[in-house]
């Protein structure tokens, strides 16, 4: 699969998930787990849509810290995004376990999360469009 191609498909994932997200507001259906790993997965393929629409091959990983390091050696502008990092967590280590109550307000504003989410997602789409380097 070209670049192109696979940042065009990945972006399409990630908006799978972005929607996904719009959809869980209420809290007492959809608990911060599942909440929190539709936005990590949002943001993580949102990433990698960003990485491949530069032409570069993203790492295989649901580190979103390791994933805004590439970009910034890509010479990309990641600093708007670094408060994403905490999702990384919901990848892997809560998607197996409930959270701690400490953790429990994590996301304590699911409409801010989305905002913070969409706001990648649209950066990573422009870029895959090709209206911005």
């Amino acid at each position: 699969m070209s670049a192109p191609d696979d940042a065009r498909q990945m972006l399409d994932m990630a908006e799978k998930d972005l929607r996904a997200l719009q959809g869980m507001r209420d809290r007492e259906i959809f608990v911060d787990e599942v909440f929190g790993f539709h936005a990590q997965q949002a943001i993580e393929k949102s990433l990698k849509a960003w990485i491949a629409a530069l032409g570069e091959a993203y790492p295989l990983t649901h580190d979103i810290g390791d994933l805004l390091i590439r970009l910034e050696d890509l010479g990309q502008d990641v600093e708007p995004f670094w408060d994403l990092v905490g999702y990384t967590a919901f990848g892997a280590r809560f998607r197996y376990q409930a959270l701690e109550v400490d953790e429990a307000d994590s996301i304590a504003d699911r409409a801010a999360a989305i905002v913070e989410v969409q706001v990648l997602f649209e950066h990573a789409q422009r870029t895959v469009t090709g209206r911005i380097a």
